[in-house]
């Protein structure tokens, strides 16, 4: 960044004559600036929203490159300081709100969190982003695309060995480093599928320098992974609970909310019961449509209430996707939710590409599917609606147990989440908004609360038909939500076992093992992150009851959710003060 800006910044925005043009001139100048050093700070990252001014370069992750990016955020957060944020427009404070709240979370999780210090997954998954987010999209001609790879395949192995130097063994969680171990060759595996069919188009001496890239990086992929198997996994002996007090600081930086951690369990432990108690009502419908002549007790016990869902549940487990054929399963559901959201006039449905793909396999073995949005900065590409295969090495027993999870009724509740009007869409809205800097620091409680919250608005607005089958599912998905917040502050801050975990999940939540397996992992290499779901959904219902109150008749679905996104992403306390014309909170309230 300019120090002279930096400078001149302090200047315009000194005195208390200053006119609020210029103090939003001011905050708009330092965001493209930081927009524009994310190239600086991430390349990869950088091209993964779409600044392609750095594609050819890999992020330096060695102690001098963490010290520059120190000292690079620090300036910012002194020329943040420097704008009367009282003279900014309501947009504009919204938008320092969320500069300065990154600002403090990345240089919290340099100084604090040090994950570059124990966490191997951080450096496999920039690796493999940095050959993916070149070639996954058509942002530019193909030729071009792949001269950037062989540039960053070139500096693979400058990047692993700063990886490993950075890397403290005895800190790195047993779980991280299998995880390292099963992820690491991901990269070979892009390069073969995506690199090597498209390498014609180049020129024989072009072709020839990449041919050496590729092996140049295959090889220090090979000694990466040994490094992982025969150095790393066998010392580490790192805590994967971060304790209490690194986990109130993620989950305050996470969410950006005026939730604490108590008040989260409190309120998920309340609803945990209620939804139970919900879907024994719904439950008693499938039951009885199979057993007509069913009497149910008046007060039933939980043992009761336990069995009449589960008999339940099992009709939904009759019909299951194919091992092979969840992505086939995927694409048709995508298309009848997008043509129930048109037809009901839910939402503005945009006309972005997206696609289904299998997950990549340097991003398996954390979630089942995900979306992919394009960066703000690469309009018109596709979004990718990843779904991961089946292991390979997976017993029947844990195929069926998997494939029971997502049985074709839970495929239409991931692809309303994930998809339409889910994910998909929210960003493909929230892409609109004319601040790329709000559209860089998007709200994970946002963004997964929305998630949620369109599968429960879907269901209640007809979707399949009323079906109870439908419904309870989708009960038992939005319980996993809930179980999520409860596990993720219990196993990181209470020490809850494995064993404790699995049962509340598999008991408490009906999830089959192999889902709650999978999550038990999940929340082991992740946390706060499993509270966004939860709380954000609460936010969003909280949001739309006070719009529904205020605009009473005039209240309508398409309105309303056309007005929520059209504000990009930000947290929900933010969206809040612009819909109903309230104070624009400041750091800490």
């Amino acid at each position: 960044m300019n120090r002279l800006f930096i400078a001149l910044t302090f200047f315009l925005t000194a005195g208390s004559a200053m006119a609020a043009t210029t103090a939003d001139r001011a905050l708009e100048n330092l965001a493209s600036e930081y927009i524009s050093d994310l190239g600086n700070i991430s390349p990869v990252n950088a091209t993964l929203i779409g600044d392609h001014s750095a594609d050819g370069q890999i992020d330096q992750v060695d102690d001098a490159a963490r010290e520059e990016t120190r000292a690079l955020l620090s300036d910012y957060k002194n020329a943040l300081a420097g704008i009367d944020r009282e003279r900014l427009s309501r947009a504009n404070q919204v938008d320092a709100e969320l500069l300065l709240h990154e600002i403090e979370s990345s240089l919290w999780s340099l100084d604090a969190l040090r994950e570059w210090a124990w966490n191997p997954l951080y450096y496999v998954n920039l690796a493999g982003s940095a050959i993916y987010g070149l070639v996954a999209r058509d942002f530019a001609p193909i030729e071009s695309r792949l001269l950037n790879a062989t540039l960053r395949l070139e500096q693979i192995p400058r990047f692993l060995a700063q990886a490993r130097a950075s890397l403290k063994p005895a800190r790195v969680p047993k779980i991280h480093a299998e995880t390292a171990v099963q992820q690491n060759p991901g990269l070979v595996s892009i390069v073969e599928s995506m690199i090597v069919p498209a390498m014609g188009v180049l020129s024989p001496e072009q072709q020839q320098r990449l041919n050496a890239a590729i092996e140049t990086a295959r090889n220090a992929v090979a000694e990466h992974q040994a490094w992982l198997e025969e150095e790393l996994l066998p010392r580490a002996n790192g805590e994967f609970r971060i304790g209490a007090e690194l986990y109130d600081v993620k989950l305050a930086f996470a969410l950006n909310s005026p939730l604490s951690r108590k008040e989260i369990t409190a309120r998920a432990e309340r609803e945990y019961e209620a939804v139970r108690n919900e879907m024994y009502e719904v439950a008693k419908k499938v039951y009885v449509a199979k057993h007509p002549y069913t009497s149910f007790p008046d007060n039933p016990d939980e043992a009761y209430k336990q069995a009449i869902i589960r008999a339940a549940l099992e009709e939904a487990y009759k019909k299951l996707p194919p091992r092979d054929g969840i992505v086939d399963v995927a694409k048709e559901y995508l298309q009848q939710a997008t043509d129930f959201v048109i037809e009901h006039n839910i939402v503005t449905m945009p006309e972005d590409p997206v696609e289904i793909i299998i997950m990549p396999e340097f991003q398996r073995g954390v979630a089942v599917a995900y979306l992919d949005p394009p960066g703000p900065l690469d309009k018109g590409q596709s979004a990718f609606y990843a779904v991961a295969p089946l292991p390979t090495d997976w017993t029947d027993e844990q195929v069926e147990s998997f494939l029971r999870e997502y049985n074709m009724l839970s495929m239409q509740d991931l692809t309303i989440h994930e998809g339409v009007p889910g994910h998909y869409l929210q960003l493909a809205l929230s892409n609109r908004y004319p601040s790329t800097l709000r559209s860089v620091l998007w709200s994970g409680p946002f963004v997964e609360g929305w998630g949620v919250y369109a599968e429960q608005m879907m269901i209640a607005e007809g979707y399949m038909n009323h079906d109870p089958l439908m419904k309870l599912i989708n009960l038992k998905w939005y319980l996993r939500a809930v179980t999520n917040a409860i596990i993720d502050s219990a196993i990181h801050v209470d020490g809850m076992t494995r064993e404790a975990a699995m049962k509340l999940m598999i008991e408490g939540a009906f999830q089959e093992e192999r889902e709650a397996a999978g999550k038990w992992v999940r929340a082991q290499l992740t946390s706060a992150q499993l509270s966004t779901y939860f709380v954000g959904y609460q936010e969003h219902l909280e949001m739309r009851a006070a719009v529904e109150e205020l605009w009473g008749d005039e209240f309508t679905l398409r309105r309303y959710h056309d007005q929520l996104l059209s504000y990009g992403s930000p947290p929900m306390k933010f969206v809040r003060a612009l819909m109903l014309d309230e104070d624009i909170p400041r750091r800490g309230e």
